[in-house]
C-alpha cells in the first residue's frame, strides 16, 4: 500500500506530478483531521496516511501518489452547520465567548460564526437566544486543541 507523509499545495506540486491524472477525496472536517490510516479516494484508489502530528487537511491539499501517477485533491465535504452573523464588536465577543466556554468547535468566516449542527450547539444557541440560520458549507474549525481542562 502507498503511505503518504507529504501534502502540497498546488503552487508546490512537483514538476513531474503535474502531469499526473487527478481524483478527489471529499471529507467532512472530523476526517481531516486524521493524519493516520487508511484513506480512499471518491474512484476507489486507495492508500495510507501517515503526516505530521498537528497537520489538518484542508480543501484544495493534494496528496501524490507517484507510484500510480495520481494526485489526490482534498475536498471539503458540505456539512450541517450554524451560521451565527453577529452585528456589533460586542455580539462578536459574546457569541464567540459562549461557544468557546462550551468548547464547541467553531470557524470564523469575515462575517460570520459557524459551527456544526448537533445538538449541544442547537441547546446553547436558543438558551442564549443568540440568533442563526441553518446551512450546508465546508465546516473547518479556528483552532485544534491539543486538550484542556478547568
Amino acid at each position: 500500500m502507498i503511505v503518504l507523509d507529504r501534502v502540497f499545495r498546488e503552487r508546490d506540486l512537483p514538476d513531474a506530478a503535474r502531469a499526473y491524472a487527478r481524483e478527489t477525496m471529499t471529507l467532512g472536517w472530523e476526517e481531516r483531521l486524521q493524519m493516520h490510516g487508511r484513506r480512499r479516494s471518491d474512484g476507489g484508489i486507495e492508500f495510507g496516511l501517515a503526516l505530521p502530528r498537528g497537520s489538518v487537511l484542508r480543501g484544495g491539499d493534494l496528496l501524490v501518489l507517484d507510484d500510480v501517477r495520481m494526485v489526490v485533491t482534498v475536498a471539503e465535504r458540505l456539512e450541517p452547520v450554524f451560521v451565527i452573523e453577529p452585528r456589533s464588536a460586542q455580539e462578536w465577543a459574546l457569541y464567540a465567548y459562549q461557544i468557546g466556554n462550551r468548547h464547541q468547535p467553531m470557524m470564523i468566516t469575515d462575517n460570520a460564526l459557524v459551527c456544526p449542527d448537533v445538538p449541544g450547539v442547537a441547546q446553547l444557541l436558543h438558551q442564549h437566544g443568540i440568533p442563526h440560520s441553518r446551512a450546508m458549507r465546508p465546516f473547518t474549525p479556528a483552532t485544534v486543541a491539543a486538550g484542556h481542562s478547568h
